[in-house]
């Protein structure tokens, strides 16, 4: 798939991730999941940095539904960029294909595909849903899909989008188990291939970076409420009252890529107050910023 876009000087790709509509329906006078989705959207296409590019990497819903996706679409419908979504493990293949009938099952029915995007860029969306399972998988027909795919362009810049982190972050109950063989076996198509710029994720409803397979890798927050920064092991069999979810504010990627470099920027949605402006009295801090790469 190739992409009719020419942007001005780089391309910014806005990620959202794990909006999980349908949460909490029956909340007046509109779900808050729903709300948080329609300021973030609001903050990225009507703010100063409207990107080219819109990645949904999964859980745009919490069960499932073809109602879930169809209100998500309905806020989606005038969205002036095109948009690539991949399934979480809140979603369902059907429901998503209800609400994006741009994706186009892959054999054996996996919603994985690339996509050639401006100054050279492949964008390849992973499929890494096991319905019935929270955590993600990868299996041997979809890392054939992808090692075929990466070696139709060994040399070509490449960013993949998963909606499952194959590492461990330190949050115990969002954590795969060490070892898994999906991770495992996903590390083996990835190790070596260089051309891979970058593989960003969700699930985690936390920011984080890391590295895989020697590749940059980073998570998304979650448009939906946050989950709270604890660290110290947890043990599933004695309640501690530790904090789990929390009302931080919703959070976007927006990923710069500008032909030779991969910049990963994140904004929190909120009422920020101003501080400074570029006004006349601070023209000249400007101009001697600019001075200094001259």
């Amino acid at each position: 798939m190739r992409l009719d876009l020419v942007p001005s000087r780089a391309v910014l790709i806005a990620q959202i991730t794990d909006i999980h509509v349908g949460f909490a329906p029956d909340e007046q006078p509109e779900e808050l999941n729903l709300t948080r989705f329609r300021a973030t959207l609001a903050r990225l296409l009507d703010g100063p940095n409207r990107p080219e590019l819109l990645v949904l990497s999964g859980d745009i819903t919490d069960h499932g539904d073809v109602q879930s996706f169809a209100k998500t679409a309905a806020l989606l419908a005038d969205c002036p960029i095109p948009i690539l979504p991949l399934v979480g493990n809140h979603d369902s293949r059907a429901g998503l294909l209800s609400a994006f009938p741009q994706v186009m099952p892959a054999e054996g029915g996996f919603l994985h595909y690339a996509v050639e995007a401006p100054l050279g860029l492949r964008i390849i969306c992973l499929d890494t849903l096991e319905e019935g399972r929270h955590g993600g998988a990868f299996c041997e027909a979809r890392a054939a899909w992808l090692a075929a795919q990466l070696a139709e362009a060994p040399g070509q810049p490449t960013l993949i989008f998963m909606h499952h982190p194959p590492v461990g972050s330190g949050i115990d109950w969002m954590d795969p188990a060490p070892g898994e063989p999906w991770i495992e076996r996903l590390y083996r198509v990835l190790k070596g291939q260089h051309q891979v710029q970058a593989i960003h994720c969700g699930h985690l409803h936390r920011p984080i970076t890391t590295r895989f397979a020697g590749i940059p890798l980073g998570v998304t927050p979650s448009v939906a409420p946050l989950v709270a920064m604890d660290l110290t092991p947890i043990d599933k069999h004695a309640p501690d009252n530790r904090e789990l979810i929390t009302t931080e504010p919703p959070t976007y990627a927006l990923h710069r890529w500008d032909g030779r470099s991969l910049v990963s920027h994140y904004e929190r949605v909120g009422d920020w107050q101003v501080l400074a402006r570029f006004t006349p009295a601070l023209q000249p801090m400007i101009e001697g910023m600019f001075a200094e790469r001259d």
